[in-house]
């Protein structure tokens, strides 16, 4: 990654709480229906500088990979899932108005077959993902939430795993003693 330093050490990144990632990409199915793909492949570059441009709208970091020479995608870490729904339903940004040019060409028939479209988004509960980085620059979730010395969280998975912050922590306390509640205790007559 050029212009980033690698750690020369072993971390893990600083996530706490839920993680929410998407998974955005396209797939070329005709290399000859450049006037299709070429629109949808430089509409993702458009909406991740508008987004740079704009913290407060929620993406933490993105990664741009490629699968194969057709299929092209995004992993984008955002800070919850109800920012992402906010831009992703904002009109006054460019992906509103990209989803309704494919859905006015795809509803005239100009799209089907040529370019695919798919996306996944995940909310990951804490406790549910974990990471190391040995000799890499913040990169992916790190990079998306920080990244702090591995030992903070554990040198094995499981550790890190295990690992909860303090808000969640706070919760899991919290319904530990609500279930200690217990009703009280009725006599033999019902009383």
């Amino acid at each position: 990654m050029p212009g980033k330093d690698a750690i020369a050490t072993r971390t893990t990144a600083a996530a706490e709480g839920d993680v929410t990632v998407l998974l955005i990409g396209m797939r070329i199915n005709h290399f000859w229906a450049v006037h299709h793909w070429l629109p949808v492949f430089l509409a993702m570059p458009r909406m991740l500088r508008e987004l740079a441009k704009d913290p407060e709208r929620g993406l933490l970091n993105h990664v741009l990979l490629t699968a194969s020479p057709r299929t092209y995608y995004v992993v984008q870490y955002w800070e919850s899932k109800e920012k992402l729904y906010e831009y992703a339903h904002s009109p006054d940004m460019f992906h509103h108005r990209a989803w309704a040019i494919i859905n006015r060409k795809e509803r005239k028939g100009q799209v089907r077959g040529h370019v695919g479209l798919w996306h996944e988004a995940y909310v990951v509960p804490e406790g549910s993902y974990e990471s190391i980085y040995a000799d890499m620059p913040a990169f992916g979730l790190a990079a998306a939430h920080g990244q702090v010395p591995l030992e903070r969280r554990g040198k094995r998975a499981r550790d890190r795993f295990a690992y909860r912050s303090e808000k969640a922590a706070g919760k899991a306390a919290g319904k530990r003693a609500e279930k200690r509640v217990v009703a009280p205790e009725k006599t033999a007559d019902g009383v």
